[in-house]
């Protein structure tokens, strides 16, 4: 939270060791004085920020296991390391691979088997024997145009022996195409679809079986899925994983080599705060040490403890080789709001009000007859003790502060009167 009304306090007794007579309208000739404080309008940088406290936590952090038992062949880092993304940090060796061979062979002589019922059960007839019952058809649908092309002949020019006799091999034929249009339509029938769907599934289950099945025999590969820092190793080599059924065992623990510092700031600062804010961050533990950060996310819900409403904010960032921060230190962030560079500065309690609310300020005019006059200035941003000066002032000039009796400063920082 900004620490305003305590510095302001400071700031007070500080100005009031700097007073001096002043006659602020009058010039020569006026009788009126009071105590003030000559300042003079300065140019340098202003920052507005928020502060809040908290702890270090890394940025992203794994436990890292195999997904199968068996061997540890090889362990390529020791605790402390530093890996890069995709670095190969332990090798399991399978267990017993001869009976892993075996059940490898009767796996795929399932999924074979499997397969061909399920072709079996698509395709009951090959497409030759569809082709060639096709072709049947046909030539007993040829058979019977010409049988029944000769009755017709035979019926206007031969005699009744003959007739019969094409009567004969009409009916054959028709007999004949009624046998192969049977047999064509036979194999074309609905397939028995419940009856293929589980077969598919079977083939599926056949399928995984065996991948599970390979995979016992190959050796498994632990890559580092982050940059990041061995932060423990806890197997050694030929040390025996069971499998994840029976219990996962933890080989890695690894975290992220960037940092993220976790904040809560008052309801009162946080509207202000933005992503991507630049935050200059202290670290108890290292006070000469000084971070620059990043806000990264910003809490959409807050804590409520004792009537006091917060927000949780996380600042991001990178940390120097060697520099000895460790997750879980407590440090500060100054959240920065806005700032000025090379801008004309005053205090803020030289900034008054005119008789219609402008902003003014009284300049000494004549150092000899201390004579002071009331001029409108242009104002930007304030921290709370010093002011932006956009127009209305000069580098050098020597400006006025009335010095508040001890019971107005504290009534105006919100002291109660007694």
């Amino acid at each position: 939270m900004k620490r305003w009304k305590i510095l302001a306090i400071v700031l007070l007794c500080l100005a009031l060791t700097g007073a001096v007579a002043c006659r602020p309208f009058g010039g020569r000739d006026s009788e009126e004085e009071f105590t003030g404080q000559l300042v003079e309008v300065v140019r340098g940088d202003l920052t507005i920020s928020v502060s809040g406290s908290g702890s270090i936590n890394a940025s992203d952090e794994a436990s890292l296991a195999f997904d199968s038992g068996g061997e540890v062949d090889k362990i390529y880092v020791e605790e402390g390391d530093e890996v890069d993304k995709g670095e190969i940090l332990a090798v399991l060796a399978p267990l017993d691979t001869d009976a892993l061979e075996l059940a490898v062979t009767e796996a795929e002589i399932a999924l074979e088997t499997a397969i061909y019922n399920l072709d079996k059960a698509e395709n009951p007839y090959t497409e030759k024997e569809i082709s060639d019952a096709e072709e049947a058809v046909e030539d007993a649908e040829e058979r019977l145009d010409l049988t029944e092309d000769m009755l017709r002949y035979v019926l206007k020019h031969g005699g009744e022996w003959e007739v019969q006799q094409w009567e004969m091999e009409v009916y054959r034929a028709e007999v004949e195409l009624d046998i192969a249009e049977d047999k064509l339509e036979t194999m074309l029938e609905e397939r028995d679809e419940e009856q293929i769907e589980i077969l598919k599934i079977q083939v599926d289950a056949a399928e995984q079986a065996l991948k599970e099945t390979e995979s016992k025999l190959e050796i498994e590969i632990i890559n580092a899925p982050f940059a990041g820092v061995v932060t423990s190793v806890d197997v050694e080599e030929g040390d025996i994983i069971p499998q994840p059924t029976v219990s996962q065992v933890t080989i890695f623990h690894l975290i992220d080599t960037s940092m993220e510092l976790s904040v809560e700031l008052d309801e009162i600062d946080i509207p202000d705060v933005k992503h991507q804010q630049s935050v200059i961050i202290s670290v108890d533990a290292l006070p000469e040490l000084e971070l620059e950060g990043r806000v990264i996310s910003i809490s959409p819900l807050p804590t409520v403890e004792a009537g006091i409403v917060q927000y949780g904010v996380k600042i991001g960032f990178d940390v120097p080789e060697g520099s000895g921060i460790r997750v879980g230190m407590s440090a500060t962030a100054d959240i920065i709001l806005d700032e000025r560079k090379g801008v004309l500065l005053v205090p803020d309690r030289a900034i008054k009000r005119d008789s219609e609310g402008n902003p003014v300020v009284y300049v000494m005019v004549d150092e000899d007859t201390i004579e002071i006059e009331e001029r409108p200035v242009i104002i930007g941003i304030s921290d709370g003790f010093r002011t932006e000066i956009k127009a209305g002032l000069e580098e050098g000039e020597i400006i006025l502060i009335e010095i508040e009796s001890r019971q107005d400063a504290l009534e105006r920082l919100g002291f109660p009167s007694h």
